[in-house]
């Protein structure tokens, strides 16, 4: 079992940068594939970004290509989720999730494990 921790929300103009990292605990986080998820209220948890165990394959929702880049650093096991161009429409709660398989999914019911979720929050 691994357990989740996530941080580096905030509030932050449009334009803006934020660097969010999901740090773990208990199993290493080299056996997961890890996806970010953010969800506003009333909304169901939509799939930002994932990244395979080794990194080697990264994935992206269309509305954050070249704006977002997920990464992974196994050797403090922790994964991140880098936010540039920030805009209103991005303010969400965001989550960190664990997937035991080899390759990473979008979907969150595949995820085994999920952290508390950090907010940001994006002004006009």
């Amino acid at each position: 079992q691994v357990h989740l921790v996530e941080s580096g929300g905030g509030l932050v103009q449009a334009g803006g940068s934020l660097r969010l990292s999901c740090a773990a605990s208990g199993r290493t986080l080299r056996t997961y594939a890890m996806g970010w998820f953010r969800q506003i209220p009333g909304k169901e948890r939509e799939f930002v970004a994932a990244i395979s165990r080794s990194g080697a394959m990264r994935y992206y929702t269309d509305s954050v290509k070249g704006r977002f880049t997920i990464s992974r650093d196994n050797a403090k096991n922790t994964v991140y989720l880098q936010m540039n161009s920030l805009k209103p429409e991005d303010t969400a709660v965001y989550f960190c999730a664990a997937d035991e398989a080899v390759v990473p999914v979008t979907g969150a019911p595949h995820y085994d494990y999920w952290g508390q979720g950090t907010q940001v929050t994006v002004s006009a």
